[in-house]
């Protein structure tokens, strides 16, 4: 292990990256079954179902492994929430453009797209240009994307990691219709019987919360953790006496066996490149571009926010190693095509883990394997809470917004994109996109004062595609 992944180098033993590693899936898990969910419409137990949920699995285990062995870095992949919102508009799309497909059959199609971008992003990366890229966010701009972050995940924590339904509709969710509401008895009347459900929400997570900052400042590295199952036990237990609701009641019907030939028929290695050209060209050329942007600022703003808080960069806020990440990265996405899942990507949830005191492979290496026995154990990693989960993105969001005492808010030049960025990001969802926005605004008020040549040629072109996603691309 010291060998592998030089643990003493980076400061950390064997069982600190354990619990890293776990406490990144754990924060995580929820995509094992969400991701299937979303791509194929809710359409839970259907082959297709299936054989999505286990591309996910294996998608990113592969591309986790991958991270540990090449980059030696703590960073988790899996399907690309957004990303795989977008793949399954793009495949409804399919279906209406091409009556004669149905839902299956024009995901095979979609999966053409995500092949190529995985096979562009290898070429792009060993090729350095994806580093070039990477080098060409200014300073400035990339002091901002780890506070950013850390209001996305706040904003997912309080926002819509939990979701309540009830017969009056939903989802409903704490900081919006809890907190939002003008009194309990309009939050009572909206949510109907789901404001007990809401009640246990809240106090789950903020429990969890508490937990987790008293351990930590207590030193406990493996606060970020315990703090997860403390609030899940609290969870567990609220069920059972508030709503007399067994949350262990899907283990009794659940299947341990993986669906290896649902996946077999319906997405390993299903391309059908005939019905993707069927939407034309310019379309098909379109969404590779579109799919390829979102998802490379995606990762490379998870990569240097997180490498940020960590302190794995260096003064110029270069990270060691970001070509071997982002080469895993990209077979993660080939794998997620060929398994049958949509892009994979490094996962914002893996800075739980960096502050579980993750450092290494180990941490990634950790948290693959558990992925790939989650095509086994799936139905446990289904019963964790969501709230308690979000303890976990609360505390995190709120370390990373640190960052920003690396900005200064006296230069304007520097502060107002690292400001939009901390908008964008919550309320767009997307690190790319609020990246772009960032990247924008900065070429923008260098070139109108008179600072032009300050910025490179680089900048400029991933400024210009941006402006072009934005406002020509449709």
């Amino acid at each position: 292990m010291e060998q592998l992944f030089k643990l003493s180098q980076n400061k950390t033993d064997v069982k600190t990256e354990l619990v890293a590693g776990l406490t990144t899936f754990m924060t995580m898990a929820y995509i094992i079954a969400l991701n299937p969910n979303l791509l194929t419409n809710f359409d839970v137990g259907s082959p297709l179902w299936n054989g999505v949920f286990l591309a996910t699995c294996l998608a990113s285990a592969i591309g986790t492994i991958c991270m540990a062995f090449l980059a030696n870095k703590p960073f988790v992949m899996a399907p690309g929430m957004g990303l795989n919102s977008f793949f399954a508009v793009v495949v409804g799309n399919i279906v209406a453009m091409n009556g004669a497909m149905d839902y299956t059959n024009a995901f095979q199609a979609a999966l053409c797209i995500i092949l190529v971008e995985g096979i562009v992003f290898i070429v792009l990366s060993v090729l350095n240009i994806r580093e070039k890229i990477v080098e060409a966010i200014p300073l400035s701009v990339r002091l901002g994307i780890s506070p950013a972050i850390g209001l996305m995940l706040l904003n997912i924590g309080v926002g819509s990691n939990a979701g309540i339904y009830s017969e009056t509709g939903g989802p409903f969710y704490a900081m919006r219709d809890f907190f939002g509401a003008l009194t309990p008895s309009v939050a009572s009347n909206s949510m109907g019987s789901g404001y007990i459900s809401m009640v246990l929400t809240v106090v789950t997570m903020f429990l969890g919360l508490i937990v987790i900052v008293v351990l930590a400042h207590k030193g406990v590295k493996a606060s970020v953790l315990i703090g997860m199952l403390c609030a899940s036990v609290v969870n567990w237990v609220g069920q059972i006496v508030f709503l007399g609701a067994n949350p262990f009641a899907s283990l009794s019907s659940a299947s341990w066996v993986p669906p290896v030939g649902d996946m077999v028929a319906t997405t390993l290695f299903k391309f059908d490149f005939a019905g993707f050209l069927s939407i034309g060209w310019f379309t098909a050329v379109t969404l590779i571009i579109t799919f390829c942007m979102i998802d490379m600022f995606d990762t490379i703003g998870t990569l240097v926010g997180t490498a940020s808080r960590a302190g794995m960069v260096d003064k110029d806020g270069n990270m060691p190693n970001m070509k071997e990440a982002l080469v895993s990265d990209a077979v993660g996405t080939i794998a997620g095509a060929l398994t049958g899942t949509s892009t994979v990507t490094t996962f914002v949830e893996s800075a739980s883990g960096v502050e579980a005191g993750g450092r290494t492979g180990l941490t990634a290496l950790t948290a693959g394997v558990l992925f790939l026995l989650s095509t086994f154990i799936a139905p446990i990693a289904a019963i964790i809470p969501a709230a308690a989960t979000s303890s976990a993105l609360i505390y995190v969001g709120v370390l990373m917004l640190a960052g920003l005492k690396n900005v200064n808010f006296d230069d304007l030049e520097q502060f107002v994109p690292v400001a939009l960025m901390l908008i964008a990001m919550p309320i767009s969802g997307s690190i790319g996109h609020a990246i772009g926005i960032g990247l924008i605004t900065y070429t923008c008020i260098k070139i109108f004062t008179g600072k032009a040549k300050e910025v490179s040629a680089l900048t400029y072109v991933i400024s210009a595609l941006f402006l072009i996603k934005f406002f020509l691309v449709v």
